[in-house]
């Protein structure tokens, strides 16, 4: 449901489900609205009447519906605006949920007391970019709020301090008009970044990953995937975010043992509205660099490795041109976005020969190489990057990087070539200890989109088998497959994409309640009845075949006596 919210700064609205509690509306309010205190109140009437409690009560129960407004009201008659010492770009900067949450930690490392209850000045809390703290924990990068954290704790509060992207090109006109050598970037110099803006990456079941995998198995073919998950707090890591992967959705594509080219997928946007109403986000890409080694032992091949590369130049510029289309919203950010959180996971075989999943990031100045246009891929070398020269319609900017010569001394060099485990940064990532399944199951599979090259086509028949492995009270698990879901909104025959909502809302909070309830609609029902008719075709095809053979057969014997 929506709920609105009124305030003296506008209306705002927010996304609930059936299920929710009224607590759970006043968590999303103070964080929607950036509220700092307690001193407020939810009033259902604009003469503030009917005052809403905060108590872990459901919506519905508390006689809330879709579409009802609420008044936001302070009670001291202050704005329910940030303090204003915030800047006007960081009020209209819409955070993720988790940096919202984040920015309400304290951060600092709490440590043990003393015996005896003597205070010494090594129990004071711990800062989160204390590098002797992460190396003592093994953390090779501090998280992206922890850095924000050291960069605002100044005597100042960084009141002057803004995260800024640089420029390396532009054209040499716009409209016809040159640009003044003022205009015209400067030259820069790379820095290894010392944050990431993820620190974990987690598939929440092994299930997801084989069912991707199981494409490479069946055609020795490469294969790429967006994944679909949230993020959430990793303890981990000091202020730290982690990816939980939930579904992988498979684009159309082309690929070969040693190529992948994926194409423009029509139905992005309902996969991507189908998710948003699951509670996911796309978090991340996934692709495969696998060739057998030893079939029988289940071995694969090493190629990755820090003898020869992690990324290859064409993986880390689409890497970074992804991450550029995901970009990450930021208070501290002069134009509200910097960095992002979209994530690399490569499949590929370990010093062990062993499959293994690695995760990666290209760094903020790597992201700024790719959206300008002036990072492109070596011809022989798949480990480094090049920096294009300027030419009459872009200019481009010198770009430099430093590293240490054979003596130790630290010099600095022209990025034509680039190294490019330089705009890296790796990712750990694993598999949930608690296997999850948010939207897929362990009890069987419906087939993968766009896997017609395999053999693996979803079809009404394909629907009907899967779905004949569930009993009635397994209903909601049998829908919350998110292959199924978009199957069901973007398949020829009957689109139900318009009719979903409630069955999202089932899959969501696994209500197999609510789904039964959806399932007796009439699109449903009608889908089902063109599912009989599908298998029941099947079963004249298979009897006409079964008929043609034996007159074959036939016609064979008679061939053969006549001889």
């Amino acid at each position: 449901m929506i709920i609105r919210i009124q305030s003296s700064d506008g209306t705002k609205r927010i996304e609930l489900s059936n299920n929710d509690t009224v607590a759970t509306l006043f968590k999303r309010v103070e964080d929607m609205f950036q509220l700092k205190d307690s001193s407020w109140q939810l009033y259902q009437d604009r003469n503030k009447k009917g005052l809403l409690k905060n108590v872990r009560q459901k919506l519905k129960a508390a006689k809330l519906n879709h579409g009802d407004m609420l008044y936001l009201v302070s009670s001291n008659g202050a704005s329910s605006r940030p303090s204003s010492s915030q800047s006007q770009e960081s009020q209209n900067v819409v955070e993720d949920p988790i940096d919202l949450q984040l920015w309400k930690e304290d951060g600092r490392i709490k440590q043990s007391k003393s015996a005896a209850g003597i205070f010494k000045i090594d129990d004071l809390p711990t800062e989160p970019w204390d590098e002797l703290y992460l190396k003592g924990k093994e953390i090779k990068f501090m998280s992206f709020h922890a850095y924000m954290r050291q960069q605002t704790a100044g005597v100042d509060k960084g009141k002057y301090f803004k995260l800024e992207n640089f420029r390396a090109a532009c054209k040499m006109s716009t409209n016809g008009t040159k640009h003044s050598v003022v205009d015209l970037p400067s030259a820069v110099t790379l820095n290894r970044q010392k944050y990431r803006h993820i620190d974990n990456i987690m598939f929440e079941n092994r299930d997801i990953v084989d069912r991707f995998l199981n494409f490479w198995r069946v055609s020795g073919h490469q294969r790429m995937g967006y994944l679909y998950g949230r993020y959430t707090q990793h303890s981990e890591v000091p202020l730290g975010i982690k990816a939980e992967v939930c579904a992988i959705y498979e684009p159309p594509q082309d690929s070969s043992v040693n190529s992948l080219q994926f194409h423009d997928d029509p139905m992005q946007i309902v996969v991507d509205e189908i998710a948003t109403k699951l509670g996911l986000v796309k978090v991340g890409w996934i692709i495969t660099d696998l060739i057998a080694q030893d079939r029988s032992k289940g071995t694969v091949k090493n190629f990755r490795n820090s003898e020869t590369h992690f990324l290859t130049a064409e993986e880390c510029i689409t890497a970074a041109y992804l991450q550029n289309k995901h970009l990450n919203s930021c208070r501290l950010a002069s134009n509200g976005k910097y960095g992002s959180k979209f994530t690399t996971v490569v499949v590929s075989g370990d010093k062990d020969y062993q499959i293994s999943f690695e995760g990666y990031q290209v760094s903020n100045q790597g992201m700024s190489l790719v959206a300008d246009d002036c990072l492109i891929p070596t011809i022989d070398a798949p480990e480094l990057g090049y920096v294009r020269e300027s030419s009459p319609e872009l200019f481009v900017a010198d770009v430099y990087y430093k590293e240490k010569d054979d003596y130790g001394n630290e010099v600095t060099k022209l990025a034509r070539p680039l190294p490019l485990e330089y705009l890296l940064l790796d990712v750990p990532t694993a598999f949930s200890r608690e296997s999850q399944f948010t939207c897929s199951n362990s009890i069987s599979e419906f087939p993968a989109c766009n896997r017609d090259a395999v053999g693996q086509v979803q079809s009404l028949s394909a629907l009907s088998k899967y779905l004949s492995q569930f009993p009635a009270d397994k209903f909601v698990d049998a829908l919350s497959d998110f292959h199924v879901l978009v199957y069901l909104a973007t398949n020829d025959t009957i689109s139900l994409k318009d009719e979903m909502g409630i069955l999202l809302d089932a899959v969501r909070n696994h209500d197999n309640d609510l789904a039964t309830h959806w399932s007796q609609s009439a699109s449903w029902s009608t889908l089902q009845e063109l599912m009989r008719h599908s298998n029941e075709a099947i079963g004249h095809h298979h009897s006409d075949a079964h008929s043609m053979d034996a007159e074959m057969r036939e016609a064979i014997e008679r061939s053969l006596q006549m001889q």
